[in-house]
């Protein structure tokens, strides 16, 4: 058996945070793209956050194993240098969690994931990564009415539990923080953090290859070829390898086995130029990542150098898997995200827009990811799913495929998250067109949100059908 994988084309040009990263490490450029056929134990296809923990945690658990990494472009190119840098716990979808994994194992999945965030920090610090990581927490906004309040069902679910990680803000404490009086209410999430997400990457590819990992980019693998030894094959080489893990985000949608569990979606964002004495103005300056609760999430966030950085989720998705150009330009959707951030900020109306940038989002029908082997060629094992929030769950993710593919049978690799996908989405073209359908009532009931008024009861039915936390 053989599997043709989608070519990866990267952006037009480089995210602000692969900017940034060019500028600390001139010479990432210089690389040895995959030639000729080797060996190896593990061959990771993918040079984002889920590829690279996965052979640092393999290495970890087996020092002497012979890892290669093959990336189709530069590690952190793809959306892992392309995100928001919210590090976030999964405190947000407890309900989610316990609904789906019983209570026990739901709590447990949160722990796990407040505690990575965490261990993303305490690994930075000991390994000399300078990742921009700050633990300064997350606000869950209001930025119009009927938005007001849509946390409290998790609030109370977390309150109920013992479990102090929210606390409720006063409106005038919500516009304190956020800098602006289109935030309504809100409240703030402890346990988050923030990184610039490329300088993230990078520094755990510097960790890897010091670690043994053979890491070959510019290498986008075309072929994956079943057997008892699977062969990964470039246009210069190839891989043989006893087990194979496939962590190619979105990519992996164009997989006839994974295509209905994962929707390849866009995640667009602008930049303005820096202007930190305009936050100080404002008052912006706890370095909080902001979501507000629509579900074509408006996502948000300052940098090291006085910018915004600001998202929207949810403005395309794609036909039969395929990582289109319409996904990965910025152009049309941009002048959109830069209307919103004007919305929101319109006393920074006169500070320019320097950069835009979108990426494809992985999203899973239930907005959690999933992990698991290919049902005819078992030796080759993936992750995916992780819908737009993938900077903790990766570790998380890495720390259950290292465990599978070196056939433990332990407490990562039996987790049920290690099970395949939980549920899927209709087929193309149904899926497409009343994807389309769905997310044009979204946006014109969300739009009318934010000008006060309410959508037709025609509208507000076809975007009822939207998943729950669509973004």
């Amino acid at each position: 058996m053989m599997t043709t994988l989608q070519p990866v084309a990267g952006p037009k040009r480089p995210s602000l945070w692969m900017e940034e990263a060019w500028q600390a490490e001139p010479g990432m450029g210089d690389v040895e793209p995959l030639a000729g056929e080797q060996r190896a134990d593990v061959c990771v296809v993918g040079g984002g956050y889920t590829g690279l923990w996965t052979a640092l945690w393999l290495k970890a658990l087996e020092p002497s194993l012979d890892v290669v990494l093959l990336e189709a472009g530069l590690c952190g190119s793809g959306a892992s240098g392309r995100n928001g840098g919210f590090a976030l716990s999964w405190w947000a979808k407890l309900p989610t969690l316990v609904a789906l994994y019983g209570e026990s194992e739901g709590l447990r999945l949160a722990r796990e994931a407040e505690a990575a965030v965490a261990e993303i920090g305490a690994f930075c610090c000991g390994e000399g990564i300078d990742a921009h990581f700050r633990e300064a927490g997350w606000l869950w906004t209001a930025t119009s009415p009927v938005q007001i309040g849509v946390w409290e069902a998790t609030v109370r679910a977390c309150e109920a539990r013992g479990i102090d990680v929210f606390e409720r803000l006063t409106p005038e404490e919500v516009v304190a923080r956020t800098g602006s009086p289109m935030h309504l209410a809100g409240v703030w999430e402890r346990s988050a953090a923030m990184v610039q997400p490329a300088l993230l990457a990078r520094g755990l590819r510097r960790v890897a290859a010091a670690r043994g990992v053979r890491v070959h980019e510019r290498s986008p693998v075309r072929r994956l070829e079943a057997g008892p030894m699977p062969v990964v094959r470039t246009a210069d080489g190839a891989v043989r390898a006893e087990q194979v893990v496939l962590a190619i985000n979105a990519w992996a949608a164009a997989l006839p086995e994974l295509r209905r569990a994962i929707l390849p979606m866009a995640s667009d964002m602008v930049a303005p130029a820096p202007a930190p004495e305009r936050l100080a103005e404002i008052g912006w300056a706890g370095g909080e990542s902001i979501s507000d609760a629509r579900m074509m999430v408006n996502y948000n966030r300052t940098t090291r150098d006085g910018r915004i950085a600001f998202g929207r989720g949810g403005e395309a998705h794609s036909y039969l898997g395929r990582v289109t150009p319409a996904l990965e330009s910025a152009d049309r959707r941009g002048t959109k995200t830069a209307r919103a951030l004007r919305r929101i900020y319109p006393m920074l109306h006169d500070v320019p827009i320097t950069h835009r940038r979108t990426g494809a989002v992985d999203r899973s029908e239930d907005n959690l990811p999933f992990f698991g082997r290919f049902r005819e060629n078992p030796k080759v094992l993936y992750g995916v799913g992780y819908s737009g929030n993938g900077v903790e769950p990766t570790l998380v993710g890495a720390k259950v495929l290292a465990s599978a593919a070196l056939e433990r049978r332990d407490e990562w690799a039996e987790r049920p998250l290690n099970r395949g996908p939980r549920s899927s989405f209709p087929p193309d073209p149904a899926r497409f067109f009343g994807g389309v359908l769905v997310r044009e009532a979204l946006r014109r009931k969300e739009s009318m949100e934010d000008a006060g008024r309410t959508s037709g009861s025609l509208v507000q039915a076809v975007a009822g059908l939207a998943p729950s936390g669509m973004h």
